[in-house]
């Protein structure tokens, strides 16, 4: 089988970092470990210049998007600037024929402005949100999500957001393992689920209330086979409980329970990429009280059954087939 086929879009006065995100997860970055045909296409006539004096020079265009079955947009340099009609209606083009579409951060306006996000979840930097809603009324702007997959219309917010974007696709194409090898390579946390917030507000320096939930969080980790009740918890951390709930809520941006199913399926989806164990095993690993219930959140998660993302694991990615992994 083909390896995907990824386009990554620069444009005039691109910013570096948010380039070099597309650029150094797609670009094979595991020695001796090819996973993606990239190329950098010219999204418009001209030099493509940074505003810190880089430039970029390549010989392809918004031809090569024509052959991307994913085409990525790290960035659009003014939110009121309508982009060339004719990089709009190649990325429009490029998602009727099935590829992926990824915006991140500010390239989110790019399918945005294709009207590609009418109707659509989106994600995008914080910043903008109020902009992004103004000029796109039709499109469904999540303001917390780190990133936001849409059925192949994916779109992350700001820089750091965008990273763990990328990291996402590279887990729905080739699983767990090899994402978190990228992560470890890269000297990042192997995995932020999309639903996470943007923004934590944090005291500096980290209050003492502050460490007993990181110290917690780690000990639930450890053991997420329990059931755990709120004043426990609380008892453990030496808080009343109202304290714990709105601590904990600060540090992580959910509340005890919803981060506990996150953490439980996260584990169940790495028990199921890495092991031949059942269904009924794994969720009983990963802590859930029922299989049923491990199969409702695991589909509410990643959109189809656990049953699903063992298969696609179990063999290299079907191109031709990028538009039903969805």
């Amino acid at each position: 089988m083909r390896l995907p086929n990824v386009a990554i879009v620069a444009v005039d006065g691109f910013g570096p970092y948010q380039m070099a995100v597309p650029l150094v997860v797609f670009g094979n970055f595991l020695p001796g470990v090819e996973l993606f045909n990239l190329k950098i296409c010219a999204g418009e006539v001209g030099p493509l210049r940074s505003g810190l004096g880089l430039q970029i020079e390549t010989s392809d265009g918004l031809a090569e998007i024509a052959h991307a079955d994913i085409v990525i947009v790290p960035f659009w340099r003014d939110p009121a600037e309508r982009p060339q009609q004719a990089l709009l209606d190649a990325v429009g083009q490029a998602h009727a024929r099935g590829a992926w579409i990824i915006g991140l951060c500010l390239g989110a306006y790019i399918p945005a402005y294709a009207g590609l996000l009418d109707g659509r979840r989106a994600s995008t930097h914080w910043e903008v949100e109020q902009d992004f809603l103004s000029r796109f009324p039709k499109a469904v702007l999540d303001r917390n999500a780190l990133f936001i997959d849409d059925n192949g219309i994916i779109t992350s917010a700001g820089t750091g957001a965008g990273m763990d974007c990328c990291l996402y696709v590279v887990r729905k194409l080739y699983g767990s393992t090899i994402a978190n090898s990228v992560a470890r390579r890269l000297v990042l946390p192997p995995q932020r689920e999309g639903t996470q917030v943007q923004l934590i507000e944090r005291p500096v320096p980290p209050a003492t209330k502050d460490a007993r939930i990181y110290r917690l969080l780690d000990e639930v980790r450890m053991n997420l086979r329990r059931e755990y009740s709120i004043d426990e918890l609380a008892k453990r951390t030496s808080m009343s409980r109202r304290s714990f709930t709105r601590n904990f809520f600060r540090v992580t941006g959910m509340s005890f329970g919803t981060w506990l199913r996150a953490e439980r399926i996260k584990i169940g989806r790495e028990i199921l990429e890495t092991t031949d164990h059942n269904i009924d095993r794994v969720a009983e690993i990963a802590g859930f009280g029922s299989t049923a219930l491990f199969r409702q959140y695991f589909k509410s998660v990643f959109g189809c059954p656990p049953t699903k993302i063992r298969r696609r694991n179990s063999e290299a990615p079907n191109v031709s087939e990028l538009a039903s992994l969805q």
